[in-house]
């Protein structure tokens, strides 16, 4: 996920993606079909990369929800959860931890960690599992064939789901949802990463209720690039998914 970069002007803005956002690395969305500003509700995830997020002015400014790394692996916390979870509760931002999964421990460790360190909040959304490829891990080149990562996959948000009562969300890519057979997950929901290209190109026959469209997105109130995600509903059917997954 990105690394910061100098944030573009106040009114810097990119065709395709709604004008309260902008784009260091843009594309020609008007030549994809569907667009990222054909869809009404837009959110961030980050990292500590971000640093200290101004989430009173990321709401003002279209942030609708954030999702924020907190652990990685066993053993390794982001800082920016802490630091950033309680600003965007206080502003009103519906926030919720994500886990990158690495691939030399179990699913059973990482649960566990990641419940170790991300409480279960009344009103928060709920986790992301981050499964992708860590091309440049320097600890664990494993990668399992497609069946084992899938069971990797049901075995982790068993356990996650059973303690924080809703199941997280599947966030991946392109090239791993595609190595691995990720269609033949049922009853998951899906968070697609696709940053030239509506997700019906680049995942067909796949259903999913959020889009990472960008990794190199400007949002006022955040420092540095940031990823921009839009949500696959209406404003009322956003209030519905709310309503039904926040954690209770």
């Amino acid at each position: 996920m990105a690394n910061p970069k100098p944030l573009l002007p106040e009114n810097y803005t990119t065709p395709g993606i709604p004008t309260i956002f902008g784009d260091t690395e843009p594309i020609e969305w008007m030549e994809h079909g569907i667009r990222p500003d054909q869809y009404p509700i837009h959110g961030i995830d980050a990292a500590r990369y971000q640093g200290e997020i101004d989430f009173v002015t990321a709401k003002a400014n279209g942030v609708n929800f954030a999702w924020l790394k907190a652990t990685e692996g066993g053993d390794h916390l982001d800082p920016g959860f802490e630091i950033n979870a309680p600003r965007a509760r206080a502003a009103g931002v519906p926030v919720g931890g994500y886990h990158f999964y690495y691939f030399c421990r179990t699913p059973a460790e990482q649960a566990r960690w990641f419940i170790k360190n991300v409480p279960r909040m009344q009103g928060d959304l709920p986790p992301m599992l981050d499964m992708e490829w860590n091309h440049g891990s320097r600890t664990c080149g494993r990668r399992p064939d497609p069946d084992t990562v899938r069971d990797y996959i049901r075995q982790y948000v068993a356990i996650v789901q059973n303690h924080y009562g809703t199941a997280p969300v599947i966030y991946t890519t392109p090239d791993f949802y595609e190595e691995n057979d990720l269609g033949r997950l049922v009853g998951y929901e899906f968070w697609l990463r696709s940053v030239a290209a509506h997700p019906s190109e680049r995942y067909p026959q796949e259903r999913w209720t959020f889009w990472q469209y960008s990794g190199t997105g400007v949002a006022r109130g955040v420092k540095g690039n940031v990823d921009l995600n839009a949500f696959a509903g209406t404003v009322e059917s956003w209030v519905g998914w709310l309503t039904a997954r926040r954690q209770r």
